[in-house]
């Protein structure tokens, strides 16, 4: 099938205007035979909470409700952080889901007519509700509109496909490709590599046209069947928003053809994790010039205050870009991932890269996250990070020439250190929402309290028989 998906063969979402009518709404659920609407809320890991329901009913446009316990659930499924100060926060209030009606797309992958609506939380009186990652991230903007400024991102999310694996005490492996072989490593860029998948690849693309999902590429990384699509630039939280649902989608590809999509930071032990590079820039809100370039071509101060942001707050920030435990086993030396928050030109070592491009396009790449964060979240910490340095006008360290991973481990070695750094900032707190700050910590404490319950098979190898 061809892999350009700038034409869809159905109108895109933006050529109805729907407004609050919910005749225009129903002529595009008719135009695409919708029998069925998933009404998505995406949580604090990223999951799709919500609701299905027929299309007539849906059309209606009228509230739909869902406890607050959605946003204090851990990813074992525990609810946690309900607590404030010794008082009751919540008594399992309902909210109110509102439909993003610009996100409104087919879900191809399902056995009847379905569409797929992202919705905001809302409190009864209408308010936004503080802790949903979607109102973080829109907080976070918030602050560069009233300064002026329009962020712009492009993500960059890796993934691996493996066999599936109904028990999960045993490792993953990678699956067969058409060639009968399974997937090998080290074949970054290989296009023999992408296309031992090609049944799958083809449907990420057939899915995501149907969506109106934009890909710019996909390649092979370094490890074995693990791909990366990367995403057209565009509005923090339109992509955020394309991230979330890029997940789901990839993983119905591969459901439809035996095998899994994980997005797990390290899902393989002998090979590199999977990242969600954030590509970052701002442009001015009136004229839609990158505020990062100067009138002569060269960078300017707010490009310099940004990436110091970076580098003083992102260590503070890590537990919202590697939000479990296995995320740590990515940020190590030696695994293709960074270890510090120095920064350099074009040099993919270093946690800040900073891309030759022209420079009208100059950004700073944030390669820290891992492709297990949240994308609504990570995205806000990054750009909350570099708010902070232009606030307050702080400025970098030199760039780094050569090889970064020499420099020193400057990242929280695992989760719950990164909790004490990101407990202690209350610079960050202010940014992103203190509520929002108290209810993540709580859930992450939870789940490396879970975690630390598990017996690993490491240590009934080393130490079963031996101490």
């Amino acid at each position: 099938m061809s892999r350009d998906n700038g034409s869809p063969s159905t109108p895109a979402p933006d050529e109805f205007s729907f407004g609050t009518e919910p005749e225009h709404l129903r002529a595009w659920l008719t135009h695409h035979r919708i029998e069925e609407v998933d009404c998505a809320v995406p949580d604090i890991a990223g999951v799709a909470r919500g609701k299905t329901m027929p299309a007539g009913k849906f059309v209606k446009l009228d509230a739909v409700h869902l406890p607050i316990s959605i946003f204090h659930q851990t990813i074992t499924g525990d609810y946690v952080g309900f607590e404030e100060d010794g008082q009751q926060l919540y008594a399992e209030s309902d909210l109110m889901m509102v439909p993003d009606l610009d996100t409104i797309r087919p879900a191809p992958w399902a056995s009847s007519p379905t569409a797929q609506v992202i919705h905001d939380a809302t409190w009864q009186t209408g308010d936004p509700v503080e802790i949903a990652p979607r109102q973080v991230l829109k907080r976070v903007l918030k602050l560069y509109e009233d300064e002026g400024w329009l962020p712009v991102v492009a993500p960059e999310l890796e993934f691996y496909l493996t066999k599936t694996n109904p028990d999960p005490d045993y490792p993953l492996e990678p699956p067969t490709g058409r060639s009968g072989r399974a997937g090998a490593g080290r074949q970054a860029y290989s296009l023999g590599a992408v296309d031992e998948y090609d049944k799958i690849v083809d449907d990420i693309y057939e899915y995501a046209e149907r969506q109106y999902l934009k890909i710019d590429t996909i390649i092979q990384e370094g490890g074995a069947a693990q791909l990366e699509i990367n995403l057209m630039h565009g509005n923090p939280v339109d992509l955020a928003d394309q991230v979330f649902l890029f997940k789901r989608t990839i993983r119905e590809a591969a459901f439809t053809h035996g095998c899994y999509a994980t997005f797990m930071a390290k899902p393989l032990a002998n090979e590199p994790g999977s990242a969600m590079h954030i590509h970052q820039s701002l442009t001015d809100k009136k004229t839609g010039r990158n505020v990062f370039t100067d009138e002569n071509g060269g960078p300017t101060k707010l490009f310099y205050q940004f990436l110091a942001g970076q580098q003083q707050y992102l260590p503070q920030a890590t537990c919202l870009l590697a939000p479990y435990v296995n995320s740590y086993r990515r940020l190590v030396p030696g695994g293709a991932a960074p270890i510090n928050v120095e920064w350099g030109n074009d040099n993919r070592s270093a946690g800040l890269r900073v891309p030759f491009s022209p420079t009208a396009a100059r950004r700073v790449e944030n390669r820290l996250a891992g492709s297990d964060a949240n994308p609504y979240i990570a995205i806000a910490a990054s750009l909350a990070c570099g708010y902070l340095g232009i606030k307050k006008a702080l400025e970098p360290r030199q760039a780094v020439v050569g090889n970064a991973y020499r420099s020193d481990h400057q990242l929280p070695r695992g989760l719950l250190e990164a909790l004490t750094e990101f407990e202690d900032s209350t610079d960050l707190h202010e940014i992103l929402g203190k509520r929002f700050s108290h209810v993540y910590l709580e859930l992450k404490r939870s789940e490396f309290e879970e975690f630390m319950r598990v017996i690993s098979p490491w240590e009934r190898e080393h130490l079963l028989l031996s101490v």
